[in-house]
């Protein structure tokens, strides 16, 4: 491709390398947070670190950062990247553009020996999908002392804790206070991400200029009956746990659709049954529910509905209802300066992105409550993303590259 600095070949193919650690079928990845494959990815992530010039460290909370001191190591660092944990049944790009991106905007720095005058740092944050254990951003809100209580206490699928995972990973909780960043230490975080919606690709624009992220609420909802025959159990003296959990399935579905034209989701993407048996009544049944809204007090309205609605089907049903808030986030808005800098960058390309908010979340979402972040999207196929379908194809990335590295140097002063 001709007239970028970055070179598109050696980003191809390193997410294609990456795409191969933990590959399912013929394009899907499965490399969940601090399995052995995620540490694979580290290691090999950690040499193209070191091959752009940087000095490496994987910290106490799991996360790989590179460092380049600049010629004033002093100053704060302007710190660029994502993460490159996956769903479960995921593609090759989520999150892995923006790590290999930023690592080549430092290799770009290297193969035209610019020295900058502030610090780079290249951050791959640990589990940022939160899929294994209910909770995401671990790494990045770690450095950020903003974990919470028993956190390293929830268990996987397996019963796995956090806190094991993270050992056997290479973390180390007594080195949580060292890995911690005190206030001032980095003046801006960039994040290159593909757009998993379909906004870019409806308005025929390869890239796009993040404004926001949705604020994402997550609870875990337990629901407890009484289990009997399923042969001799009449149906006006159940209580059954699954017939309430398909109830809440819908009714979440119809208050987030209630005001059409809203961006307004809601999910129950994973239900657990317990007995689990054909021919017994459920008795306990535990839900997901995720609720996003960039509009806080829109989000905060379908809340209170859905937990009247949760209240009636309990009632309903003679269940005992238990709900666990495991992340709550208001929306978060991109720093007007970054957003400028980012747009001057994209005119001098010759290109005028849409500006878009994102239903997602992102590091960036955690990042936002330490300092000033900014946003690039890359455009998606059919806006599919958390499925081996996924797709961006590799000239869009190498745009959104190229324009991370333009906004890189303009934001360094250069």
């Amino acid at each position: 491709m001709s007239g970028l600095a970055i070179n598109a070949d050696r980003v191809g193919r390193r997410i294609e390398r990456l795409a191969q650690i933990g590959k399912i079928g013929e394009t899907g990845v499965c490399r969940l947070a601090m399995s052995p494959e995620d540490r694979e990815a580290v290691e090999v992530v950690r040499g193209w670190m070191e091959e752009a010039g940087m000095t490496v460290r994987l910290d106490g909370f799991g996360n790989l950062i590179g460092r380049l001191p600049g010629s004033n190591p002093s100053k704060p660092a302007l710190m660029l990247g994502s993460h490159i944990d996956t769903q479960p049944y995921a593609g090759r790009f989520d999150g892995i553009v923006g790590v290999v991106g930023a690592i080549e905007v430092v290799q770009t720095l290297k193969d035209f020996a610019i020295e900058l005058d502030v610090p780079i740092e290249v951050a791959s944050f640990c589990d940022e999908e939160g899929c294994r254990f209910n909770k995401g951003l671990f790494g990045v809100r770690g450095i950020l002392g903003r974990l919470e209580e028993g956190e390293l206490e929830r268990t996987d699928k397996n019963g796995v804790t956090r806190g094991e995972a993270l050992l056997a990973f290479g973390g180390d909780p007594a080195k949580f206070e060292e890995s911690r960043y005190e206030p001032g230490r980095v003046s801006a975080f960039l994040e290159l991400h593909i757009e998993q919606g379909p906004v870019l690709e409806n308005l025929g624009h390869p890239i796009g200029i993040v404004t926001g992220i949705s604020g994402p609420l997550w609870w875990t909802v337990d629901l407890h009956g009484f289990a009997g025959h399923a042969g001799s159990v009449p149906m006006g003296l159940r209580k059954d746990a699954l017939v309430g959990a398909a109830n809440i399935v819908v009714g979440l579905q119809a208050l987030a659709a209630s005001e059409p034209g809203a961006p307004t989701v809601g999910t129950v993407g994973s239900l657990q049954v317990f007995p689990d048996s054909r021919n017994i009544i459920p008795e306990h049944v535990r839900l997901t529910i995720d609720l996003r809204d960039i509009d806080l007090p829109r989000r905060d309205r379908i809340e209170r509905q859905l937990r009247s609605l949760i209240s009636e089907v309990a009632e309903t049903h003679g269940l005992r209802v238990d709900i666990r808030e495991d992340t709550n986030s208001e929306p978060r808005y991109c720093a007007p300066r970054i957003m400028d800098t980012i747009r001057d960058s994209a005119t001098e390309m010759g290109l005028r992105p849409p500006e878009l908010m994102s239903g997602p979340f992102h590091d960036s979402l955690a990042m936002s409550y330490y300092c000033d972040y900014g946003m690039i999207f890359v455009r998606c196929e059919n806006g599919i993303s958390h499925n081996p379908k996924e797709f961006s194809s590799l000239e869009d990335i190498a745009l959104g590259t190229e324009l991370l590295y333009r906004t890189t140097l303009r934001m360094c002063g250069l």
